[in-house]
């Protein structure tokens, strides 16, 4: 399937006009033989850069793909197809913005040019391309340096640079010689490895102390200051960055004691473990509390005790001393700052070290100061009633504590002022002026990270309210409760003479009552700072709560309360997960009351009944819902006038019998009175609608003679005409509704269970169809006999075998058709089913039902059509775990003499029942094999298993392919809608299938799957076949994993690594690409980080959802991912959202109490509180 944005990404990606030939040099292979020099043809621009700077080809493939992806999905977005060959300028640049945002970032802190500059005269897009695939083909080879971006930043400066050297010099550069494949890999990528490498070793297993080794932070901030531009290009290997010892230090060496010239220290930061870091990493916190305890408990001394004692002068001298505390605190604050990263001093500027050194000496000052002065101002205090009734004359009067305390808070009123001013603080802190940073020096010095965070006033504001309350309260309690409640007691327990101390052999010259105060107080103190969290928690529960209610969550609680919303719960997912145009909003607002028979309501409806039945039928897949579970739940879409589409048979269960019955012992003669009563449940006037409905087309499907046909055709014509002249009860008996009824369901059941080929069959069929036809002209028309004589009239048999003859002949064929059966099935579940009492009976259908239906109501982005949407893929790292439970695995049985099938048939009951309900359908007649692979699937698929994490992200594309199906069956108004465009021909499947894929790409990074191929164990092997088995049965899923070979390399054997991608294709696992590594990748960091870091070239899209090895998703949630990516355009905060966190579900709960309890916890604090600190507190 050949789309059009891919041709016009395809086309400006192959433009390579005006851009110098690359050159093939070539040796002599002979004696007198000349150099063989020769044009090498360039297909793309990937390709032109491969040539120059030595790119490997399964790199320059990948990236190709990769950036045609993207190119393609960025300028299709709200363009109109007609006539789609070229693509737009303005995609290229918001690519370039994206991809570069970093780039340009680093070229401003360090204040050097970028250079991604754009000639004039040169074509734009051409060049945006050129230096948009050269940091693809970077960061795709790169390895572990993507780990370090600011030094993929670096090499991009430079080879930028390059190109543009190359395209605009003024030297003659129409031919450039072409570079070996791995010459970028081998000059630029494994120099840089191996000092990584290097250091890990260091690390020895994680044994090593922070200080003595530099991890991947510590080589990436070598490239956040102008040093970096030190290592020149092509890199000097001699400089100091490459320079390693291995020389293991001994342990009472400290890390910064390297030999100059051998080893680049660690830079910024150096961990020194200690438990001073609990004050130091939450100094501000500590201060705070500590300045508030003071304080409360010197008002507490007071006399009075109560917060008006803070008026007094004597009082409020004392409070004042909390800033001669605060000084202290300060003080230890600088000290434990030079101490714990004294490691680091090494790698410091001289202006850190200056930093640091007068933080210690201003606070030093500050605290003698503030000690004497206020030592000074005892002797002459000040009148607190003096100050307020002369202010402003009054400034003379004031000690010189007051004068210095005033000074003291002059910074902090200035970061006061900036807090409350956003936009100041968020322009100081980007703008890279030396005077700028000359005057934010002192606050904080310059770091590249973290810069220009605030928020807008806004959210400014909701932050500043939530926490003020929260610590108002939490000072009150502690004041009121905890606090005044013990000056009393202490202060009695103080006053108390002590003549004879019990203890004293261990204090033998006690005098007053110290150790009981002591022992008091303790609890109380620690309690004072502990509580905050406790605070925090409540608070956070609440306005998570309320924030909740706001979003209208748990809109929809109940099943009862699923009912008699379904209309609304219909319309809630039309409105927003069904895309619809600008005009057809329009018409669907002005329109609320629009009827059945009007296209746009008719569609919405029909893409309602598809979305929902496939949600079912998902979870009968999954055996949570047993057949008649899901026939109840099920929305049917007939044919019938204008594809009327019913309710679910749950909201229409009883209906028909209670209707019956109330039409039977209806009382009066008119007819308004009965169908008031009837259209009081809106429900039961459906099913009575439906069920009328669907017996006409059932009866003029069967009937083969036209006469026949005619009858029925009359009998419901004198139907509606009654109706509309509301003399139905005076042309129609009630009494003959019951023995109708009676008598219709056992002809439908006789149609649902029986063979007609039969003739016996058959001649009972005809017989139940004339007992029918006569209760209905006879027992309930007053003048059904003039219809059948009207419409017989001309036929060719006397009167005395017309009524053999009639409603005799009949279309057995019709039996065939799968449509018209499904309707008899439908007409006869609605006679007979009751209302469901508890539907569905199983609690994770149940959840998913009310989870499902209740975010329609929450304020949701609303869903852009497929082509439209945000290109994503989901990564799962997979190293050794079980990927589908073999037959023996299920049937061993442990210590207890339980085995797992045993135990997930005890836990999981219901859905047992359903599993074996489906495949011992006789209808399907699935072999013993089939069933025992079917065994082992429903057990996998109820344990932390891969097979169940990857029919758990398939979902996403099937959830695609319907979307695209709906939107298609919408856009061509195609008679019959996704029914019939479902079963129509290749070419929109086709169509859909390109789409999906091209939105939308899994990976599943097995970082041993090779090793797993040459293994001897039997467990490796069957992981491996699983695997590919998987591969085979989603086509559209990749898989990644790191390939180990031993190849010959200058006459020696050398393991060489791989970065490789597979798919599945006939039963076998088919490579796309392999990439050669500089060295082993998980050597150097985290196991899972790395696996995840190798396969996340092969990536595609804008967004990446990382999903664990033991992680489902449910077809429903995927079909919602249109509107979650939707979330990364949102600007209504300062910054779009680039980090994105959903809800997780522990499916494990019901194995224990403990397990239960984690999923609780998960729900009550974790889902709740991520919810304050994103809306609230962000």
């Amino acid at each position: 399937m050949e789309l059009p944005e891919i041709k016009a990404a395809l086309y400006a990606l192959r433009n390579v006009q005006k851009l110098p030939r690359c050159r093939v040099h070539s040796t002599p292979k002979g004696p007198g033989a000349l150099p063989d020099e020769r044009d090498k043809p360039v297909v793309d621009i990937l390709d032109w850069l491969s040539q120059i700077f030595g790119f490997q080809k399964a790199n320059v493939a990948n990236q190709r793909e990769h950036l045609i992806l993207l190119l393609a999905n960025m300028d299709v977005r709200n363009k109109n197809l007609e006539n789609y060959t070229l693509m737009s300028s303005g995609s290229v640049a918001k690519l370039m913005d994206k991809i570069f945002k970093n780039y340009w970032s680093w070229c401003n802190y360090l204040r050097c040019e970028s250079n991604t500059r754009i000639c004039l005269g040169s074509d734009t897009q051409q060049l945006q391309l050129i230096y948009i695939g050269l940091f693809l083909l970077i960061w795709g080879e790169a390895s572990n340096i993507r780990f370090m971006p600011e030094c993929i930043c670096y090499i991009f400066h430079n080879m930028a640079n390059a190109v543009y050297k190359i395209l605009f010099s003024d030297k003659d550069t129409d031919q450039i010689g072409v570079r070996d494949e791995e010459s970028f890999l081998h000059d630029v990528i494994i120099p840089i490895y191996e000092v990584l490498r290097k250091e890990a070793r260091r690390n020895k297993g994680g044994k090593a102390s922070h200080s003595k080794w530099r991890n991947y932070d510590d080589l990436n901030e070598y490239f956040w200051s102008e040093k970096c531009f030190g290592l020149k290009w092509p890199m000097d290997l001699e400089a100091d960055f490459f320079v390693h010892s291995d020389q293991i230090l001994r342990a009472n060496e400290m890390g910064s004691q390297v030999p100059i010239g051998k080893r680049k220290p660690k830079t910024n930061f150096v961990e020194a473990r200690t438990f001073w870091h609990l004050y130091r990493s939450f100094d501000r916190m500590w201060i705070f509390f500590i300045m508030a305890f003071q304080a409360m408990l010197i008002v507490a001394w007071s006399p009075s005790g109560s917060l008006a004692a803070l008026f007094d002068e004597d009082v409020f001298r004392s409070v004042l001393s909390i800033f001669i505390t605060q000084a202290f605190l300060n003080f230890l604050q600088a000290a434990l700052d030079i101490i714990l990263s004294y490691n680091a001093w090494m790698s410091f500027t001289f202006t850190e070290i200056l930093w640091y050194l007068l933080k210690f000496a201003v606070a030093t000052v500050w605290m003698v100061v503030l000690l004497i002065s206020y030592a000074s101002s005892m002797q002459n205090p000040t009148i607190l009633v003096k100050i307020f009734s002369n202010w402003a004359g009054g400034w003379l009067n004031w000690s010189f504590y007051n004068y210095a305390v005033a000074i003291y808070l002059v910074p902090n009123l200035l970061a006061f002022i900036i807090f409350f001013v956003p936009s100041l603080g968020r322009t100081m802190e980007r703008l890279n002026w030396r005077i700028i940073t000359l005057l934010t020096w002192w606050a904080q010095p310059k770091l590249y990270v973290g810069r220009g965070m605030h928020e807008n006033m806004f959210s400014l504001l909701k932050y500043t309210l939530f926490w003020t309350i929260l610590l108002i309260s939490k000072l009150a309690f502690s004041y009121y409760v905890e606090i005044l409640p013990l000056v009393r007691p202490t202060k009695l327990i103080m006053e108390m003479h002590v003549d004879k101390y019990p203890w004293h052999e261990v204090f033998p010259n006690v005098t007053h009552n110290v150790g009981v105060v002591i022992a008091i107080w303790t609890p109380t103190i620690l309690v004072y700072f502990m509580d905050a969290q406790i605070w925090y928690a409540i608070f956070s529960a609440l306005f998570g709560v309320i924030h909740g209610g706001l979003s209208h969550l748990g809109e929809i609680r109940t099943l009862g309360m699923l009912r008699s919303r379904f209309e609304a719960i219909r319309s809630a997912l039309c409105d927003c997960l069904v895309p619809s145009s600008k005009a057809d909003k329009k018409k669907d607002t002005a329109k609320v009351n629009v009827s059945l028979d009007e296209p746009i309501h008719q569609k919405n409806l029909a893409n309602f009944s598809k979305v929902w039945n496939k949600f079912i039928e998902s979870m009968r897949t999954e055996d949570l819902l047993s057949n008649k579970g899901r026939d109840l739940l099920l929305v049917q879409c007939f044919a019938v006038k204008e594809s009327v589409i019913e309710c679910p048979a749950f909201l229409l269960a009883s209906k028909i019998p209670i209707a019956i019955d109330m039409a039977k012992g209806f009382k009066g003669n008119k007819d308004a009175e009965l169908f008031k009563k009837i259209k009081i449940d809106a429900y039961m006037h459906s099913a009575i609608i439906e069920c009328y409905e669907i017996l006409r087309q059932i009866l003029c499907g069967l009937l083969e003679d036209e006469a026949d046909r005619k009858v029925v055709t009359q009998i419901c014509d004198e139907v509606d005409v009654s109706i509309q002249r509301q003399r139905f009860l005076s042309e129609f008996r009630m009494s003959g509704l019951l023995s109708l009824n009676y008598k219709l369901k056992e002809f439908l059941k006789f149609l649902l269970s029986t063979n007609l080929s039969d003739e016996l069959c058959k001649s009972q069929l005809i017989i139940l169809l004339q007992d029918i036809m006569e209760i209905i002209t006879q027992d309930i028309m007053v003048n059904g006999s003039v219809i059948l004589e009207s419409a017989h009239l001309n036929s060719q048999h006397t009167e005395f075998d017309k009524k053999s003859q009639t409603f005799e002949k009949i279309n057995i064929h019709v039996t065939e058709n799968k449509s018209w059966m499904e309707k008899v099935g439908r007409l006869f579940f609605l006679l007979t089913v009751e209302s469901p009492i508890n539907m569905p009976r199983n609690s994770d259908a149940h959840r998913r039902i009310t989870f499902f239906v209740n975010s329609l109501f929450m304020d949701m982005p609303s869903a852009p059509k497929v082509r439209d949407m945000l290109s994503f893929s989901v990564l799962t790292p997979y190293y050794k775990e079980d990927v589908l439970y073999s037959v023996e695995e299920l049937s061993k049985e442990n210590v207890d003499g339980i085995s797992i099938l045993f135990y997930l048939k005890t836990i999981y009951p219901d859905e047992w029942a359903n599993f074996q309900h489906r495949i011992n359908d006789p209808k399907l007649n699935y072999p013993e094999e089939t069933k025992m692979e079917f065994t082992r699937q429903w057990g996998s698929y109820r344990g932390q298993t891969l097979s169940r994490t990857v029919r758990g992200m398939m979902y996403y594309k099937q959830a695609l392919e319907l979307q695209c199906f709906l939107e298609i069956a919408g856009d061509r108004e195609i008679p019959g809608g996704y029914k019939t465009l479902e079963s129509s021909g290749d070419d929109e499947k086709a169509f859909a299938q390109a789409l999906a894929d091209m939105k939308f790409t899994y990976v599943v990074s097995c970082q041993i799957y090779g090793a797993m191929k040459t293994s001897d164990d039997a467990r490796d092997q069957s992981c491996y076949n699983n695997i590919l088995n998987l591969m085979v049965t989603y086509p559209s899923l990749r898989v990644a994993y790191i390939d180990e070979r031993e190849e010959i390399v200058n006459g020696k054997f050398q393991k060489l690594y791989y970065s490789v991608l597979l798919k599945g294709s006939s039963k076998l696992a088919q490579e796309i690409y392999r990439i050669k590594l500089p060295g082993p990748p998980t050597v150097i960091g985290e196991g899972k980080a790395e696996n995840q870091n190798h396969a996340i070239i092969f990536t595609r899209g804008e967004a990446l959802q990382t999903i664990d090895m033991n992680q489902d998703n449910y077809f429903e949630e995927a079909f919602k991912m249109r509107n979650v990516l939707e979330e990364f355009l949102d600007s209504s905060g300062q910054q779009k959202p680039t980090i994105l966190g959903l809800r997780e579900h522990i499916f494990t709960g019901s194995v224990s109490s403990l397990a239960s309890f984690t999923s609780n916890q998960e729900t009550s604090f974790l889902t709740i509180g991520q919810r304050t600190l994103a809306n609230l507190l962000r």
